[in-house]
């Protein structure tokens, strides 16, 4: 049970780190096709997840 746990915190934790990279290139995007190719990758990880943060 434990190593299933495990597994599941450990791929949460890449996507995280993955949308964040991603957040900071689309930040970063001089064109508007490239925050769409970034954008879509981003919803292709996680749906729900905002492009920018709120900060």
């Amino acid at each position: 049970m434990a190593l299933e746990r495990e597994k599941e915190t450990h791929r949460r934790r890449q996507r995280r780190e993955k949308i964040r990279k991603l957040r900071a290139k689309y930040a970063a995007a001089a064109t508007a096709a490239e925050r769409d190719r970034i954008a879509k990758k981003i919803k292709a990880i996680s749906p729900d997840a905002p492009l920018q943060t709120g900060k």
